[in-house]
């Protein structure tokens, strides 16, 4: 006579001795005939010593026989406990020997004996518990299962820190028949009886919720868990920072598209702080994508229903929120690298209203140097010539540019700066002898 125990380790088939221990075996039997140990969880876990289950309280002080049970359930009285059965040759000696507690007797009106807990030995040779409890079985087939169960780790009571718990009771031969009364449920528990608040191993506490609801809280705590991991690698300020919801991001763009059209064409929604097309670093291209922060979260979202698909420069442009959180202790800029938010000249960062002013004042101010600093210079044949300069500061160079024409020009003696036919002589010094010079004259 057998009985399956589908547990959240693994599967144990214990094996009964009916002939020897009748009335204990009836009691376990029937026991599990009306799922009593269904969602049972192993509450006492000693290392190489034993694992003890079968109180739905999880207390260890529940439980009761299946007499007791029925009568309870007919509002009657009965005995809590029946007396144990002992017999010399069933000992604790080998590994996965099944025995029912027996719980003492407590004064006359509470006697001791077995009620509905029993435990399995995880070692070998407990000899001290013969006499004390009641072996009744032997477990034949799952020891892998019982070597789990050995090295869970557990609390400072001996309960395993995450519960183990009988999920299934399969009677595989049942030669008895049922006491009178006996009432089998039409299906087994679905909750734990001791309505704990800690889990099996392979059991799912999203499981009794709804498909979405449950879906929703795996969602969030996947996005916990990355946004843990990208604030300790330094990519996030902090792990529940959330980007800005008056910040538009804007793609597929036309490269020729420039911060002032962007910044004209949705102006009409609300007060606009900045507006930036990201470019690229080296080139200076855009990127096709920019960042529009308005003043009111209000004008923003308007302008995200309003401004979908919308074609700006024969390009039809795609329009959401900003995922971005930069913003918060960096800022865009033109090189598309997030950095401290720095002020000053050409970075027209996406810092706000005054970064974006001063970068337009910088650039008016540096077309009209560019055109200042345009040079004009002799050619020969008397005309005039405009040269752009290439440099940024274009004084300092002027002078090194003149110094360079004064070397490159013919320089002429002194005491005689032309010849007789009108050209001028070559630019280095005339090594020869006066005398001779002027004799050849």
């Amino acid at each position: 006579m057998s009985v399956l125990f589908e547990t959240s380790l693994g599967d144990i088939v214990i094996d009964l001795e009916t002939e020897l221990c009748p009335k204990t075996c009836q009691n376990f039997l029937k026991l599990c005939k009306v799922y009593y140990y269904n969602l049972n969880a192993f509450f006492n876990v000693s290392k190489d010593f034993l694992a003890q289950v079968g109180d739905p309280t999880a207390s260890g002080t529940g439980g009761e026989c299946i007499w007791s049970l029925i009568a309870s359930q007919k509002g009657e009285t009965a005995q809590r406990y029946f007396t144990p059965e002992f017999h010399p040759r069933l000992k604790h000696r080998e590994r996965g020997t099944v025995s029912m507690a027996v719980a003492p007797a407590i004064g006359e009106e509470h006697k001791g004996g077995c009620g509905s807990q029993f435990f399995i030995t995880l070692g070998e040779n407990i000899e001290y518990l013969d006499g004390k409890h009641a072996v009744f079985g032997h477990v034949v087939e799952g020891f892998d299962t019982l070597d789990k169960l050995n090295d869970v780790f557990v609390d400072q009571d001996g309960r395993p820190l995450k519960d183990v718990r009988i999920r299934h009771v399969e009677i595989l031969e049942d030669p008895f028949e049922d006491p009178p009364g006996l009432v089998v449920p039409e299906s087994p528990p679905t909750r734990p009886p001791d309505n704990s608040t800690r889990i099996a191993e392979d059991e799912d506490p999203l499981e009794t919720l709804p498909e979405e609801e449950a879906e929703e809280i795996r969602r969030k705590k996947a996005a916990q868990a990355s946004a843990l991991t990208l604030e300790m690698v330094g990519d996030l300020p902090f792990a529940n920072v959330r980007p800005p919801e008056n910040v538009l991001f804007v793609c597929k763009l036309n490269p020729v598209t420039r911060d002032e059209d962007l910044e004209l064409i949705f102006s009409r929604f609300g007060t606009i702080i900045s507006c930036q097309v990201i470019r690229d670093k080296k080139t200076g291209d855009s990127l096709q994508y920019a960042f529009i922060e308005f003043d009111k979260r209000e004008d923003a979202e308007q302008a995200y229903f309003k401004m979908q698909n919308v074609l700006v420069d024969d390009r039809r442009i795609w329009v959401d929120f900003s995922q971005s959180v930069a913003r918060l202790n960096t800022h865009w800029s033109n090189d598309v690298k997030m950095g401290p938010r720095r002020g000053g000249r050409g970075k027209g960062g996406f810092g706000g209203r005054e970064d974006l002013e001063a970068t337009r004042r910088y650039r008016g101010q540096s077309e009209e140097r560019r055109n200042d600093y345009e040079m004009v210079f002799d050619v020969p044949d008397g005309g005039k010539r405009r040269r752009r300069s290439r440099s940024r500061s274009p004084g300092r160079h002027d002078r090194s540019r003149e110094r360079s024409q004064r070397s490159r020009s013919p320089r002429r003696r002194h005491h005689d700066n032309s010849d007789t036919h009108g050209r001028r002589r070559s630019g280095s010094r005339d090594r020869r002898p006066r005398d001779r010079y002027d004799r050849r004259r």
